[in-house]
């Protein structure tokens, strides 16, 4: 699929964005102040296409990321575990019952952003024990943390309430609801954070994507650029995952997109990986909200559903 075709569908479906809900806008009353068109464009319906885009422009930049600094087309936040974490973090938070905000931030949130940031302090840690095939080891240590942790959240949900169990099952769908801006401009910040790091950085994981020893010939201190460029994603990304809950694949999927279409090395790839990852989850969030008439099909169905064979596909055809 040539470059040009696949930004015409995704700017096509994007467009679409505002005008695809469960409720029929009068077009004459969009920009009339105080109708019911106005309120749900202005205070739904934006702040959730720039949430959107938001999002899927961290999950790719991230998915990026780790890819180049591991050296593994299967790495990414999901693979990881790091969405786990933040879902066992969050079930922890509902089940204490804490309901109250800290800085303006629900605590439920909050528990779910220490998961995830925690999973990646975990996963460094144990990556220090490992020597041989780092990068496939790492997987797999990050499979096995996923197994840990829907272990333990099978535990909460036998001991929770109903309606613990529900508020729990629907975080862990992802959804891309929100009302007002404050969601939005809180995800936007972590995303243009990451992005102005990878931007400025590029160099250094031109040659990270190359072999370590590129990098320490350079005079680059690898393993000390890895951490903080690490920290930096696992920041994003918990910032992220507390907000929308999981939304997988969407770090494996566009990455691999990307350099499909551009075939040019990762310095030149981070802006295109921006924008072809915040149109790529924009254009899920108008299938997903296409295919009910009744309410939206909560965001991580959708990501799985074309997520789950191209997984597959790329463990099928890896060399």
């Amino acid at each position: 699929m040539s470059k040009t075709l696949t930004l015409v569908i995704l700017l096509s479906l994007a467009a679409m964005a505002p005008f695809i809900g469960t409720v029929s806008l009068n077009l004459q009353d969009i920009f009339v102040p105080g109708t019911l068109s106005h309120q749900i464009v202005f205070e739904l319906r934006l702040p959730r296409m720039l949430l959107a885009f938001m999002a899927g422009a961290t999950l790719a930049l991230s998915g990026l990321l780790f890819q180049t600094l591991f050296r593994n087309i299967l790495m990414t936040p999901y693979t990881l575990g790091i969405s786990s974490g933040a879902i066992l973090g969050a079930g922890i938070g509902m089940k204490l019952g804490l309901g109250s905000l800290f800085f303006g931030i629900g605590a439920i949130s909050l528990f779910g952003f220490f998961g995830a940031v925690l999973t990646v302090i975990l996963l460094l840690y144990l990556s220090r024990f490992l020597h041989h095939d780092r990068g496939n080891s790492l997987l797999l240590l990050g499979i096995a943390l996923s197994f840990f942790y829907t272990a333990a959240l099978m535990i909460l949900y036998y001991l929770s309430s109903a309606m613990e169990n529900h508020m729990l099952l629907r975080f862990t769908m992802g959804s891309l609801s929100t009302v007002g801006y404050t969601t939005a401009l809180l995800v936007s910040g972590a995303t243009l954070l990451l992005f102005g790091v990878l931007h400025v950085k590029r160099h250094e994981l031109h040659l990270f994507a190359l072999s370590d020893e590129q990098a320490r010939l350079k005079g680059i201190a690898s393993e000390r650029l890895r951490l903080k460029l690490l920290i930096i994603a696992s920041l994003s990304i918990g910032t992220l995952i507390s907000q929308t809950g999981p939304i997988g694949f969407i770090g494996l999927i566009v990455p691999h997109i990307v350099r499909t279409l551009y075939r040019r090395n990762i310095s030149r790839l981070i802006v295109p990986t921006f924008f072809v990852g915040g149109l790529f989850l924009l254009s899920c969030d108008v299938i997903a909200r296409s295919l009910s008439a009744g309410s939206d099909i909560p965001i991580g169905i959708v990501t799985a559903l074309l997520g789950g064979p191209f997984f597959i596909y790329l463990i099928v055809t890896k060399k």
